[in-house]
Formats: C-alpha cells, structure tokens, sequence
C-alpha cells in the first residue's frame, strides 16, 4: 500500500503583507466610524493593535472556543445596540465587528483574501450613506489599495509596494472603460436590485410632523442642504420665495399638529392668477413625504406619485429616502379655498379650553372694540411691529401658558414662537387660522446659477382664512424682522454673538462661501450627470 502524499501546507502570509492588509482596513473603515457605536470602533481598534503585536511578536491566535464567544458577543451586543440585527446600520455594525474579529484567525494568504473580498464588500456599503462626488474619488483610491494588497497576497515571492501599486493601478485603469461601457448600455432601472434599505441615508431631521418653541431654531444651526431649485427664467424675489410644507391645524397648547384630511376633498380649491414661474427642485433625502413647493403650485402640473392635500401641501406617496428631481409651475399669486366648509372652520378655530388667558383677553379687547377680521389682524401685526419684541435664536424658556409667557413676559423668540402666539390670537378672535412651515429665501450659487435652500432657511408663518380672499399668508416674523424675509435669515441675525460661521452676515464674501459654492456645483453636475442616470432621473 503507497503512502499517502504530504498535505502541501497553505502559505502562511509574510509579516509585510499583514501590515498592509490592516492599514488598508483601517483607511476602508475610516468613514464608517462616526455612525458605528462606540464600543464597535473600540473593537476595531483593538482588534488591529492586537493583530500587529501578534504578526510582530508571533503569539499564537486564539483558540476556537475564544474565538467562538467573542462572535456571540459581538452579536449579543449589535443587538443591544440597534434592537435588531436587520437594516442598514446594524448590518453595518456587524460586518465592521465580524471584519475584526476574522483578524484572530489569519493564518494563510487565503484567509488574507477572504479578508479582502469583505473590504471589497464593505467598500460598497459606503454609497448607501453618501453618493458625493468626493466619497466616490475616496473609494475609487481604496479600491485601488485593496486590489494593491489583493496582487501582493496573489505573489508567491515578495513584492515591493511600489510595484503591487503600480500593476494595481493598471488593473484599476483598465477596469474604468468596462465600467464606463456598463453605465452608460445598462442604466440603472426601478427595483430591488437599486433600491435601498429603509434605514439608507443620511440621519437627517429635517422639519418634523409637528411644532413647538425651540424646534425650527435647532433646525436653523444646521447648513445642511434641503433642496436645490432652477428656474427656467428669473427667480423671484426674496419675499415671494416661500416655500410651502407641512401644515398645522391641531394645537394642544404646546405643539402644534396637521389637522385631519377631509377624505371627501382631498384636492384644494384655488385660483392661480398672474404669471407663471416654472422651475425644477433637487430634493435631498428627507425621510418625510414632503415635496416643497413655491406658494403655490399648479394642481395640473404635479410631479408623479405625487398629490396636493387640500391644505395645498404636496405629498409624495412613500417617503423621500433619496434624491429627488421634480418640475413645478407655480402662481406667487393665488386665492386659495374662497370658501371654508363648516369642519374646517371648527378645526381652524379650535383652541385647548384652557390656558393663555392674557391673550384670550387681548383678542377679544379688539372685538369689543368693533374691530373687524382684517382691523384684528392690522392690530397684531402693530403690536409685534411697535413693542418690546426680539427676533433670537436664544429665548427664554417658556411655561405652561406658553402664548401668555411669549407675548406678555419675555417677548424673544423665533419664527415658530411668533406664528404660533399669532394664530393663537386669530382663533381666539374668532379668526380660522393656522400655521405653515417650510423655508424661507434661498441663496443664488452664481458658479451654476440656481438657488441653494438649507436648514437654515427654515420658517413658519400663518395664513387667516378672510372671507371673499381665502387663505392669506400673514408673516409676523416680518413685522418684527423685516429682514429676516427681505435680505435672510443672516442680515436679521445680524449682531447676534456665537452664530456659525455660515450665519455670519460677512459669509458670502468670505473665501469659504466661495470655495463651498464650487463644490457645492460640482456636486450638483455629480447628481445630475451620473447618479440621476437611468429612468428615475426625472420624475416629473
């Protein structure tokens, strides 16, 4: 009987090879840091110190039994974390925890590719939170990393880096025509195979389903681009550049909430007079359904898998989770809803039956003086125009009689503590009114000729319902502020200490704004050029 031949034992990976391997795990697990939980970055860290002790030292790896705990643990603790193992983020988590841990039992250069086929993997996870031009160029440098560590692992002897580098490169560089050739004769199509996972995304707020004091100022602190919007001819002006969102009827003495839809008039009655404006927003992920619009769109120009509520708020049917490019007309001149029906005005003129009775007081002072709906609403625009009020970021905090405390004791606020205290004394005149929320202003980019809304550009106001006119738009931001609606929300901060930089009202002539509007345009070519390619680039 022959003897069995020896089993050829695997190359063990050289000491150089491990070195690169981990430097390029840690450049590929770079950008996923800031949104995996503390104790997973910890993980990775010591995972890597360890690995380059052991590789260095040569220490013996850990038994299996170790092993075998350490990865229920680390499932034991991604579910702690996130409270279920599906989804884009603990997905995330538990391949970055799973990567560390394969570093304790790297024994062969085949365990060094497996290792690369998940930095591969991980590499394609970064997209589902950002599609930037500049996350692209940093993965295409990482691919080209890892396929240089893929070609040194590949190579029976040792092989310098700069020569890994180089055929590395050419690989990359030879891959990039097929790729071309595969984006431009296959286009990406509507499915589960583009689609994302519902946690995708970056974690924005954004306006919320409801408001209270303090919630649009927070949201004022943030740069972060809302929506980019391109006319087809001139802009209008500053003070027409409303764009409408969500809309609160329902008030519990604190928050304000959307009012019930009669399900029997879903569509808005209005009338659009005056010129037309057409233009085309580039929404950024929201995860909310709302599609803002210029006040006020045209009903028959609607984008698909899109409706107006007969708050005339357009709602998209599933929730923004990605860019969205969509062409509206709209009139900035318009009568909305002449006529009011009786829910409509029971809903617009409820108030809680307690609380605020200074300004119960008040409204109805001015009905006892013969005042008329429009004289009401004259007077309260005098006195957030003449007395002691302040726009600020900073308010003081209100009690429970909030509208009482605001109108009466501290008199600062922001824009939601003015149209909320405003509405409130329509109603209690007897006035149907409600608030709106959404963004004021806009700055042009001069590089691509198109306008820039962001958080910052946050507002809310009211409308009052008169009879014969409708809804009318009543703003007392702009009675205590005009500039806040004339110039934006910079000029009316103007003088305020401790503001970002961003809010400064010298930020558009400093080298910042201009370098950030730059690269603001390259991203916007980057969207519209390349990511919006295929059927769902427009779907208006």
């Amino acid at each position: 009987m022959k003897p069995r031949p020896p089993v050829a034992q695997a190359p063990a990976p050289t000491a150089i090879g491990v070195f690169h391997l981990l430097g390029v795990l840690c450049i590929v697990l770079l950008p996923h840091l800031q949104r995996l939980p503390l104790w997973v970055s910890l993980t990775l860290a010591a995972a890597v110190l360890w690995r380059a002790a052991a590789t260095r030292r040569g220490w013996k790896l850990p038994p299996a039994l170790l092993r075998g705990g350490l990865t229920v643990a680390a499932f034991a603790g991604i579910y702690a974390s996130y409270g279920h193992i599906n989804g884009l983020h603990p997905g995330v988590a538990l391949l970055a925890v799973m990567t560390a841990l394969k570093l304790t039992e790297l024994r062969t250069r085949r365990d060094i590719r497996v290792l690369i086929c998940l930095l591969y993997f991980i590499l394609a996870t970064h997209f589902l939170f950002s599609q930037d031009v500049w996350m692209a160029a940093y993965l295409l440098v990482c691919a080209w990393l890892i396929t240089a560590v893929l070609v040194e692992s590949s190579h029976s002897g040792a092989l310098a880096p700069r020569s890994s580098l180089r055929l590395s490169g050419v690989l990359i560089l030879q891959a990039l025509p097929l790729m071309a050739v595969l984006f431009v004769l296959f286009p990406r199509i509507p499915g589960p195979i583009w689609g994302l996972p519902s946690d995708s995304g970056a974690a924005r707020s954004g306006l919320a389903n409801s408001m209270a004091p303090g919630d649009i100022q927070h949201l004022i602190l943030s740069n972060a681009v809302a929506f980019r919007v391109r006319f087809d001819g001139p802009a209008p002006a500053r003070p027409l550049r409303y764009w409408r969102g969500p809309v609160f009827s329902f008030f519990d003495g604190h928050r304000w909430r959307p009012g019930t839809i009669d399900q029997n008039e879903r569509q808005p009655v209005l009338r659009l007079n005056g010129e037309a404006l057409n233009y085309q927003i580039t929404l950024e992920p929201s995860r909310s359904r709302w599609l803002f619009a210029l006040d006020l769109p045209d009903p028959v120009a609607l984008p698909v898998h899109a409706q107006l509520d007969n708050d005339a708020v357009l709602r998209a049917d599933q929730d923004n989770r990605q860019r969205r490019l969509y062409a509206l007309r709209s009139y900035p001149h318009y009568q909305l809803q002449p006529q009011i029906t009786a829910q409509q005005r029971r809903a617009t003129l409820s108030l809680p039956r307690y609380g605020n009775p200074e300004a119960r007081a008040l409204a109805q002072a001015w009905r006892a003086q013969g005042l008329d709906d429009q004289a009401v609403i004259a007077a309260a625009m005098h006195m957030y125009r003449t007395e002691d009020f302040h726009y600020t970021l900073r308010p003081p905090a209100l009690g429970r009689n909030s509208i009482d405390d605001f109108l009466f004791k501290t008199r600062a606020g922001f824009c939601e503590h003015y149209a909320s205290s405003f509405t409130f004394l329509m109603r209690a005149a007897g006035i149907p009114a409600r608030v709106v929320t959404g963004f004021q202003g806009g700055r042009r980019n001069g590089v691509g000729d198109y306008y820039v809304v962001r958080d910052s550009d946050a507002h809310a106001w009211s409308e009052v319902w008169l009879k014969g006119r409708g809804w009318v738009r009543e703003d007392p931001t702009a009675a205590v502020d005009p500039a806040r609606v004339d110039l934006g929300i910079n000029a009316a901060l103007a003088g305020a200490a401790n503001l970002p930089a961003f809010l400064n009202p010298q930020w558009q002539r400093s080298l910042s704004y201009a370098i950030q509007a730059r690269w603001d345009w390259v991203n916007t070519q980057w969207n519209r050029w390349f990511l919006a390619y295929g059927p769902t680039c427009s779907n208006a």
